[in-house]
């Protein structure tokens, strides 16, 4: 039985009545383009197979009762009719509870529902299972309170939103949009500043190999608002309305006058940027070997000049590396200080590396890491 149909089961009995619909919305895997999003810049994700699944039904009263499938049916709910508060016990709860409060915000008139979520994207893994949770919320809410009025880059502007204003992880745009507009056997060209995305197939008998390190990461916790702000303080010290305005020369020539840390922060960001647009053009070209010396780059970019990675997420990295060779790359994905490592890997050395990984790397708790063969996956759907 697949997710889906397990989770529209679990629904039925624990509501009493099948729901109205469900929707799904894919977690994503950024290939490069690393805090380049927040930057007003250029970003290059994938949909992929594991995704968060929400089941809903509508009530006759304002109230709206969350259950979580992965967490032992435990129920959240809030009142449409008092005050949005988060729920410290539920926090899985607060990204829905955010969608909430800015379809309100933008004058939705909401109603009660009640809603199951379940889902198989790793938590802590980098790979965007609260942004997948906050696309599929706002997909239901929508569809259920104003059919039609919000298109696929609509509904991922809400779900931004609800997790910088609401939860306050001040995230960019990437990983709502990836899930909104995922494109199958393609990576998304995303332009953080004008929302343009362009699918770019991804080279043919490619894998999309992604091992997650065993490290959760915690980023409203860690210092990705910090890297933010410093990225921000940059900008405005360069009369730049974002990094993205930045050229290289100009920030090396604005060197002795900015602090040694948000200089090396900023030259991460505008590098990244030159990489991200390097990469779409190698992967249209179906050139593995340029693709795997960008990746290459931009890890030891986020590692050197962004400090955001680990020894052993560095080990990791090497290690998928040295199995891959020259035909691909590796390099570590999502926010940092753990989670997940991505490579693209020629298909036919998939089972080399899979096996090379099991043997050479260990968690934190002395177990073989999870290991996913994924590929490009469409976008959010009613299902």
């Amino acid at each position: 039985m697949t997710l889906a149909d397990r989770t529209l089961v679990r629904f039925a009995e624990l509501v009493g009545a099948a729901p109205d619909f469900a929707v799904r919305a894919p977690g994503r895997v950024n290939l490069i383009g690393e805090h380049t999003d927040y930057n007003d810049g250029f970003v290059l994700p994938a949909a992929i197979g594991l995704q968060s699944i929400v089941a809903v039904r509508r009530r006759p009263d304002s109230i709206v009762r969350m259950i979580a499938a992965d967490f032992g049916d435990a129920v959240s709910a809030f009142d449409l009719a008092q005050p949005m508060a988060r729920d410290p016990n539920q926090p899985w709860s607060d990204y829905i509870r955010g969608v909430a409060t800015i379809l309100q915000a933008e004058g939705v008139d909401l109603g009660g529902l009640d809603m199951l979520v379940a889902g198989d994207i790793p938590q802590g893994s980098g790979l965007s299972s609260s942004a997948s949770l906050s696309v599929a919320s706002g997909m239901a809410f929508g569809e259920l309170f104003a059919p039609g009025r919000f298109d696929a880059t609509g509904i991922a502007l809400i779900a931004q939103r609800a997790e910088c204003d609401f939860v306050g992880m001040r995230c960019g745009n990437m990983d709502q949009l990836a899930s909104a507009h995922g494109t199958a056997d393609h990576a998304l060209l995303i332009d953080c500043r004008s929302l343009d995305v362009r699918p770019v197939a991804l080279p043919t008998d490619t894998a999309i190999l992604i091992v997650h390190s065993g490290i959760s990461r915690g980023l409203v916790d860690g210092h990705y608002n910090e890297r933010r702000a410093q990225c921000e303080a940059v900008a405005r010290q360069l009369d730049g309305p974002a990094l993205r305005d930045v050229m290289l020369g100009q920030l090396e020539a604005a060197r002795a006058d900015l602090d040694p840390v948000a200089y090396r922060r900023a030259r991460h960001v505008v590098t990244e940027n030159a990489r991200t647009l390097a990469a779409a053009d190698a992967m249209a070209a179906g050139d593995l070997a340029a693709l795997g010396e960008l990746m290459a780059a931009s890890h030891a970019s986020m590692r050197d000049d962004f400090e955001i990675t680990l020894p052993a997420i560095d080990q990791l990295v090497a290690e998928l590396q040295a199995a891959i060779g020259p035909r691909g790359g590796a390099r570590m994905t999502g926010g940092g200080f753990g989670g997940a490592v991505v490579a693209l890997v020629a298909a036919d050395a998939v089972e080399t590396a899979v096996a090379h990984i099991e043997a050479r790397y260990r968690t934190p708790e002395g177990n073989k890491p999870l290991i996913m063969v994924e590929r490009a996956h469409a976008g959010a759907t009613f299902l």
